[in-house]
């Protein structure tokens, strides 16, 4: 078939084109011919029918199995120049039958020379059969032949833009289709760093949020510890076992993240009493006053993750940097959401020229699950830090 056909892309245009060209080329290409020998003698009745009838077979046999047909499409066109060239001998000339026809060598070749030289000798064959059926005159010279002859240079003209234009657009189809490709591979893996990078941030928080955390204690008790080692042995035995208790749940910690086990936090509805202990920890430690209102609120798993964990890390931050003596504890649950606010006494901070990770990660980290955290605090009149979340469905 032709060089445009065999192009998948182009199949619903392909497949249109045949039928328009097969219908014009009945109606206009093999009944005019019939129909002009109804009056003939019968033995050249006879002979058109029998040469439409054959180059109808093979037009069928050629359009409906285009990849396996007997006779080729080359063959085909062949065989059609011939039938043409008779037809023209038997009508005394057959102009408008070639003229019909022509487009079929266009769609049914892979190349223009050969849909120009197959054309060639069709208009060859029809202008010599005509001129067999009709002898030579100068009324033949400027009717049949010179229509013939026109058509064929007009077909090649015509034959050839389309050819070039054709390929022009297969050519931007191909490389529109490469870029698209390039465009597709870059997205690929545009959008594998942006999960890498995710999953490292998520990483990162969980280590500074869990054993960044834990560790930091352990170095604060085993100071404290060897301090007093002598001078206190009860409250060292007391740091000593804080510092075994924090080891364990550090490696608890890291089985989670290495995926060795499932997945921590919080047991089911049990937000409450995970914060006491968080609580009992942290005034064991840091002999701070502590204050808590932490009532049975049932929440799903994220959420209760999230909030620990912003205890955690503000309870850590008072730690380090507040010299507070008090701290407060507040569990509430809001319609369609819930808070947690933490308070203490203590130095303060500027928070527009706070910007630690601990602080960034609580954000990211409520804001993951559409919540909010405020921070409150000015030099001297301590901090409040307000962490809001909507409710969400039970796990």
């Amino acid at each position: 078939m032709s060089q445009w056909q065999q192009q998948p892309g182009d199949r619903l245009i392909q497949d249109r084109t045949l039928r328009w060209n097969l219908a014009a080329w009945i109606l206009f290409g093999l009944l005019p011919p019939a129909i002009a020998v109804l009056d003939a003698s019968p033995a050249r009745m006879c002979w058109m029918f029998g040469l439409l009838a054959l180059i109808a077979l093979c037009h069928t046999v050629v359009l409906t199995r285009p990849d396996t047909s007997v006779p080729s499409p080359r063959t085909y066109l062949a065989v059609l120049a011939v039938v043409l060239g008779a037809a023209s001998y038997l009508l005394d000339g057959g102009a408008a039958f070639y003229v019909v026809s022509l487009p079929q060598f266009w769609l049914f070749t892979r190349t223009p020379s050969d849909a120009i030289g197959l054309s060639g000798a069709a208009a060859a064959l029809t202008v010599f059969g005509g001129t067999l059926g009709q002898g030579w005159s100068p009324h033949f010279l400027t009717g049949n032949a010179v229509v013939t002859v026109v058509a064929y240079v007009a077909g090649v003209g015509l034959g050839l833009w389309v050819h070039r234009f054709v390929g022009q657009s297969k050519e931007r189809q191909e490389q529109l289709a490469s870029e698209l490709s390039v465009t597709q591979e870059e997205l690929a893996v545009a959008y594998q760093r942006q999960g890498a990078a995710e999953e490292r941030e998520r990483l990162a928080r969980e280590i500074h949020d869990t054993l960044a955390q834990g560790f930091a204690s352990i170095v604060v008790l085993a100071e404290a510890a060897r301090a007093g080692v002598v001078s206190d042995p009860v409250r060292c035995a007391e740091q000593l076992t804080s510092i075994e208790q924090t080891a364990r749940e550090n490696l608890a910690e890291a089985r989670v993240l290495v995926g060795s086990a499932p997945v921590s936090g919080v047991a089911a509805g049990s937000l409450a009493a995970t914060l006491r202990r968080t609580l009992d920890r942290f005034v064991q430690d840091t002999g701070l006053t502590v204050t808590a209102e932490l009532p049975d609120i049932d929440l799903d798993q994220r959420t209760r993750v999230a909030l620990l964990r912003c205890t955690q890390e503000s309870l850590a931050n008072i730690r380090k940097h507040a010299g507070a003596s008090t701290v407060g504890v507040v569990l509430s649950e809001r319609p369609g959401g819930v808070e947690l606010e933490i308070t203490d006494d203590g130095r303060g901070f500027v928070v527009e020229e706070s910007h630690g990770f601990g602080l960034d990660g609580m954000r990211r980290r409520l804001a993951e699950l559409d919540g909010e955290l405020a921070v409150t605090s000015s030099l001297g009149d301590g901090t409040l830090v307000l962490a809001t979340l909507p409710t969400q469905s039970q796990d």
